[in-house]
Order: structure tokens, then C-alpha cells, then sequence
């Protein structure tokens, strides 16, 4: 089974403050290259959100860059070209689908073109209003 793990798995994996984090970093520990695989737009999110938390908890660039090592090392990225962009934004469009909810349906079509079975995400939500195709694969790790 190929599995997809979206950007929120991915966070919390990396960051052991996190609820989810358990469970996330068991999902992903179980992953090999061909049988997991990530956007490659969520590691620009999984630097961001890491690098960007308050105090503390927040990663250097270079503890940033290792994790996105561990997910290119561990994961297979999968990234669209321009045409399947634009694809997805037409998609988005016609779903009503505004905002930041281009990057879950950004996130949502890298699945699909892994040929992923299931879709991990601690946000089921985002992408059960993508389309019955994405949302029949989407489950919480």
C-alpha cells in the first residue's frame, strides 16, 4: 500500500511537543522510499512552520534541514509540473475552493499522482471537500 503523509503528519513528526506526535512519528518511521511519499511542497511548509514556532520550540535552519533530509531520505517527493498546477487550480475553482485551500488541494493531487492509497493527514477536513476521489482516502495515522 503507498501511503501519502500530508504536511501536518510531517510537522508532527519532527516536532515532539506536538499532540499528534506519537503517532506521526510511528506512520512515518513505518514509510520507505516507493511505499511513502510527501509533496514537495511540503517541505517548504515543514521548514516554515518549524523554523517559524515561538521560542524555544523553534528550529534553527540547519535542525530544519535535517528533518528534510529524514523526509527525502525516507520518503518519495512527489512534485507537479506547470500544467498540473494549473490543472489543480481549475479543480480548486470549480469546488469552491479559495485560499490557502489551493496548497491541501496542491497537496491532494501530488497523492493522487503517486497513485497513493491512503492519504494521512491530521486535517481531514482540508481535503474531504477536495472531491470524493481524494476524500476516499483520507484517514489520521
Amino acid at each position: 500500500m503507498k501511503a501519502f503523509l500530508d504536511t501536518s503528519v510531517l510537522v508532527a513528526t519532527f516536532y515532539d511537543g506536538h499532540e499528534h506526535h506519537k503517532p506521526s512519528f510511528e506512520l512515518f518511521v513505518s514509510q520507505e522510499k516507493g511505499k511513502g511519499c510527501a509533496a514537495a511542497h511540503s517541505l517548504a511548509e515543514v521548514y516554515s512552520v518549524l523554523t517559524g514556532m515561538p521560542g524555544k520550540e523553534r528550529a534553527s535552519g540547519d535542525e530544519a534541514l535535517l528533518f528534510l533530509g529524514n523526509i527525502r531520505d525516507r520518503l518519495t517527493i512527489v512534485s507537479l509540473d506547470p500544467e498540473e498546477y494549473l490543472g489543480v487550480a481549475e479543480a480548486a475553482a470549480a469546488k469552491g475552493v479559495t485560499g490557502g485551500g489551493i496548497y491541501d488541494a496542491i497537496l491532494g493531487h501530488c497523492a493522487l499522482k503517486a497513485k497513493a492509497e491512503t492519504i494521512y493527514t491530521w486535517n481531514v477536513r482540508h481535503f474531504t471537500r477536495l472531491g470524493e476521489y481524494i476524500a476516499g482516502r483520507v484517514k489520521i495515522p
